[in-house]
């Protein structure tokens, strides 16, 4: 892949964490994401349901701040995320991945609206639009998600994705 490609790459990453598009990722960022999830799946933000996702949020914010934020003003710019989360996130996916499990764990369990454990895959598709992912490619990311085919997206087949999808070659 050549450099301008793998820079763009980093920067569609960047840019889905950067939610309120003001040039850094701070915690109001995954709060905002969590605001929304909640809004979309008219979920209460004080039920369980809506705290487990605001403690997931700051966990990812607490995790994503201690890989990536260098100088420590609780914001992270597109160069600290490009020379300390990312060059973190290609050398161990699967640590990255573990940092944001309480986040997607909620997250799905909030589009879960049959309380059977998982979400479909037009309910993973929400999630993602919630996160910023154009709708157009929501829907067919979603559909990838649902690596068996059973129409349902679950945290096994959600937390892997998220670590492959955050390995950013060069």
């Amino acid at each position: 892949m050549v450099s301008s490609e793998y820079e763009r790459r980093i920067a569609d990453r960047f840019a889905g964490f950067d939610q309120d598009g003001n040039g850094y990722i701070d915690r109001e960022d995954f709060y905002g994401a969590a605001k929304a999830l909640l809004g979309e799946f008219a979920v209460a933000a004080r039920s369980d349901k809506g705290q487990a996702l605001f403690g997931g949020a700051e966990a990812f914010w607490q995790g994503m701040a201690g890989i990536a934020d260098r100088d420590g003003d609780q914001r992270i710019t597109r160069e600290e995320f490009v020379t300390g989360a990312v060059k973190r996130l290609r050398d161990n996916p699967d640590r990255f991945a573990e940092i944001a499990r309480p986040f997607l764990h909620a997250a799905l369990d909030v589009a879960d609206t049959d309380g059977d454990g998982t979400a479909t895959v037009e309910e993973a598709a929400r999630v993602l639009k919630c996160l910023g992912v154009p709708e157009d490619l929501a829907g067919r990311a979603a559909g990838a998600l649902d690596a068996d085919g059973d129409g349902k997206v679950g945290e096994a087949e959600v937390v892997p994705a998220f670590a492959r999808y955050f390995t950013v070659p060069e």
